[in-house]
């Protein structure tokens, strides 16, 4: 997936839909992935597994299915449930085999082109692939692509990918697939599925998450374990770095499962950012419980930033995990003092101003009798922009807190991603732009504290970071980006390069 178009200000534009920008303290995941191979009804288990993955994608959703002698592909704008619950799935994407794909937009405007999976006819048969990440050398691949004659039909980078496919001289499907894999530099988490076979593949440091189910003989690939559990799945392993798996069924009829290691073993570093925020609460990802780590956050943020106080509140829903531990660490009560309507309309258009500046209120509600008179601490994820946490602070204050204390179970954030994560630039990144004390004025809090990056490799279960060879990828946090990349400088100029298709993608 290609990255993200962000704001092209530090606040947000109060014409905007509130759906722009009452969440706008969160990056967003680009996408999740979900795959089966050699069942009954694999569309339906499909559409079930990226309900699971909702949260990874909230503005576009496909599915490609082969029923052994015909592919069939849908993609739309929306949610899974608004395309993919109904009674004729099956007979709409028929097929033992299936995978899905879904979508975050761009802030400039979402188009269906872009929407995955992708598929092409090529000269070894139907390919169809589903792609969570960003490949930083985008712009590079393109540009010699298209010198070579190949035609796009999207702004996204995976289509690179199956340009790349096409052109392998190699005489096998995988073969051709690996051949295109040592073109990528950056993060992925691929699925595909062919005439006769389903493939997996992760990066060579893992920055992406995948994981391998089984349901009933039929292996599943998908981006969380929670998408397992949706459909009533086993979990059998992580994909592991720079793995390639590929499923195929025998002439007796059974799936075999190969796996493939075509680069050479690096310590592998998974995105942090899917324990902090990305990930269910209730997946396991690289063999971590989201959940735990997440309580684990909490209590060490109180450990680090301790403050006298009569009442633990979390923001929900992301910051629950970490106000549990930190009252459990604390001893101080945790309440909800904050409630989220689940409800709140998606495209909510505010016409006056005054209107528009209770926006966060569509979403958030101070639980009055939880905060009058208190001295509180709000615990949340993180903080990226700051404008929602303002609006928040605002709210609990105006409910009567006598004093409010922000806690953040995340270090600041003060780099840009480049690796699959819609995040601003440096420009509009709160903590890169201001000092402690003056973000702690801007948010109007009393005190402002955040979990040390240490404090966060211990919730990992590690002593600490190693500063010589990170053990995750955190450059968020630290600025250290993972080596897969040439240099920061490409970097930057790969993300430029997309935001210029995104922005003419917007013009359309």
């Amino acid at each position: 997936m290609t990255a993200e178009r962000p704001s092209l200000s530090f606040l947000p534009d109060p014409a905007d839909p509130v759906d722009k920008w009452a969440d706008d303290d969160k990056p967003r995941e680009e996408c999740g992935v979900f795959g089966v191979f050699g069942t009954e009804d694999a569309a339906v288990l499909t559409a079930l597994g990226l309900h699971g993955l909702q949260h990874r994608g909230q503005e576009g959703c496909g599915i490609v299915s082969f029923d052994g002698a015909r592919f069939h592909h849908e993609r739309h704008l929306g949610l899974v449930g608004e395309h993919f619950s109904g009674a004729d799935v099956p007979k709409r994407l028929p097929g033992q085999s299936a995978i899905g794909h879904t979508r975050y937009a761009t802030q400039g405007g979402t188009i269906l082109r872009n929407v995955q999976p992708l598929f092409a006819d090529l000269a070894l048969g139907g390919f169809a692939i589903g792609h969570n990440g960003n490949l930083t050398n985008a712009r590079e691949l393109r540009e010699r692509l298209v010198e070579e004659g190949a035609i796009f039909q999207s702004t996204s980078d995976t289509e690179c990918i199956l340009q790349l496919i096409a052109r392998s001289r190699r005489a096998k499907v995988v073969d051709r697939f690996v051949d295109a894999l040592h073109d990528l530099q950056g993060a992925y988490a691929l699925v595909c599925l062919t005439n006769h076979m389903m493939i997996g593949a992760r990066d060579p440091v893992g920055i992406r998450p995948l994981v391998l189910g089984e349901r009933n003989g039929a292996p599943i690939l998908a981006s969380e374990t929670c998408a397992l559990d949706m459909i009533g799945a086993r979990f059998v392993r992580t994909i592991e770095p720079g793995e390639v798996l590929v499923a195929t069924r025998t002439l007796n009829g059974e799936i075999k499962l190969e796996s493939h290691f075509p680069f050479p073993r690096r310590k592998a570093r998974p995105c942090l950012f899917e324990f902090v925020y990305f990930a269910r609460p209730d997946s396991v990802v690289d063999g971590r419980s989201v959940y735990e780590i997440r309580k684990r956050m909490g209590m060490r943020l109180a450990e680090e930033t301790g403050v006298d106080a009569d009442v633990i509140i979390p923001v929900p829903d992301s910051g629950v995990p970490a106000a549990m531990g930190y009252a459990k660490q604390s001893g101080i009560p945790y309440e909800l003092g904050i409630i989220r309507s689940h409800y709140a309309g998606r495209t909510f258009i505010q016409p006056k101003q005054e209107i528009r500046a209770l926006g966060v209120r569509l979403k958030h509600a101070a639980n009055r009798a939880m905060i009058a008179g208190k001295r509180v601490v709000l615990v949340d994820d993180s903080i990226v922009r700051g404008t929602t946490s303002q609006k928040i602070v605002q709210m609990v204050r105006e409910a009567g807190a006598k004093e409010v204390h922000f806690r953040s179970a995340s270090p600041p954030i003060k780099h840009p991603d480049f690796y699959g994560i819609d995040m601003p630039s440096q420009d509009q990144l709160m903590a890169a732009q201001m000092s402690l004390e003056d973000m702690r004025k801007t948010l109007l809090v009393d005190t402002l504290g955040f979990l040390s990056v240490d404090g966060l490799y211990w919730a990992m279960g590690e002593a600490a970071r190693n500063a010589d060879n990170p053990q995750f990828t955190d450059h968020a946090f630290t600025g250290d980006y993972p080596t897969p990349l040439r240099d920061l400088n490409a970097d930057r100029a790969s993300k430029e390069f997309q935001l210029s298709l995104l922005a003419e993608e917007a013009a359309e």
